[in-house]
């Protein structure tokens, strides 16, 4: 699962898709610093790991992973191949969602393509270029659908009509995102791959000097939150210059540098945590002397195809699975004390994973 961070150039993606991954993507003042784009795996901060690692001391310790994709910057025109544009929305295609970063930062050093700090305004302008390359897709597959109605089937006939209504709503600059769809038409839009049907958060990238101001403080953070809302999606407030510090910290550093902040958790913890969130993930964690792992899954899973996440084995031979949610572990102690007590459930194939069950497999092949 990829989360693409996108936005205007010189915005502060590449900074802060360093400090999320401190990969040491190159991050220079100017257009188009980043063609290819780099990408990172990043681990998902998850406290109950902290907690189950104390609880069993095992060898290793694993969390679940993510994966960010920096794409360069987009510039007005970018639908129409302005800018490298073509390149650089094939790049977005392939990304499961978005993190649009927003520049509110003032900075003389740094210059801004449009030559002023609007925060709305790039949004608008990322979104058109994103609303105006999905135009042209939706268009063309409704023209190619109308040649294939004399053939007579019944679905070619839905389909442009569908394109022609998706259409519609792209040309009142509203992102397919918000468009209603029937359980049957997102059948049949999955396979267009419109980027604005992806989903999205904003990152509105502050100064330092606006960290620990409230949002209403901070010009241009109430606007974005205002458009956000109208498909909606969150907006995160987090300081790339000021994330990329910290990640070069040690552990003990980083806890000092963010109490002298006023900041309890780091940006980047809870853009992680609402990128991994946006997805549609959540975690089962398993746990024992071995190993403490978060395995990830989409929300709606059920427990045989959980079970397939750690071996094929376990979803071909699934019997059942042996659940405790954490809360209830940690408040009790142990597993053995959760199966003395009888709140140690037995699920069947049509159970549907929760975020933070901690569960055994049983299987048989």
């Amino acid at each position: 699962m990829k989360l693409g961070v996108v936005g205007l150039p010189n915005v502060g993606k590449s900074t802060l898709f360093n400090a999320i991954t401190q990969a040491g993507a190159e991050a220079a003042n100017y257009p188009f610093c980043t063609i290819e784009p780099n990408t990172g795996v990043v681990a998902v901060p998850d406290r109950r790991l902290d907690v189950l690692t104390e609880m069993y001391h095992p060898k290793k310790t694993t969390p679940a992973a993510i994966e960010f994709v920096d794409i360069a910057g987009l510039v007005k025109g970018a639908s129409r191949g302005e800018g490298l544009g073509n390149k650089f929305l094939s790049h977005i295609r392939e990304v499961d969602a978005i993190v649009h970063v927003v520049r509110c930062f003032e900075d003389e050093n740094i210059v801004h393509v449009n030559g002023r700090i609007d925060p709305a305004d790039d949004i608008a302008t990322i979104n058109l270029e994103l609303i105006l390359a999905d135009l042209e897709t939706v268009q063309k597959r409704g023209d190619k659908a109308r040649k294939m109605i004399k053939s007579g089937e019944k679905r070619y006939a839905e389909e442009a009509d569908l394109a022609d209504r998706i259409a519609a709503h792209l040309e009142k600059e509203q992102p397919v995102r918000t468009f209603p769809f029937t359980e049957e038409e997102r059948a049949i839009e999955k396979d267009w791959f419109l980027l604005t049907d992806k989903p999205v958060l904003y990152a509105a990238n502050i100064g330092e000097d606006d960290i620990g101001k409230t949002e209403d403080e901070i010009p241009g953070v109430a606007a974005m939150k205002a458009m956000a809302a109208k498909e909606g999606a969150e907006v995160l407030v987090i300081s790339a210059q000021v994330e990329e510090e910290i990640a070069q910290l040690e552990p003990d550093e980083k806890k000092e540098f963010l109490a002298d902040l006023g900041i309890e958790r780091s940006g980047l913890e809870r853009l992680v945590e609402r990128s991994y969130s946006l997805l549609g993930l959540i975690s089962f964690l398993t746990c024992g002397t071995d190993e403490v792992r978060a395995w990830t899954i989409r929300k709606g899973t059920k427990a045989p195809q959980a079970a397939g996440k750690i071996h094929s084995d376990f979803e071909r031979g699934f019997i059942r699975a042996e659940i405790v949610p954490f809360e209830t572990l940690v408040e009790k102690g142990s597993m053995a004390a959760c199966r003395e007590l009888g709140l140690v459930r037995s699920e069947g194939r049509d159970y549907v994973m929760k975020d933070g069950d901690v569960t055994l497999f049983r299987f048989n092949v």
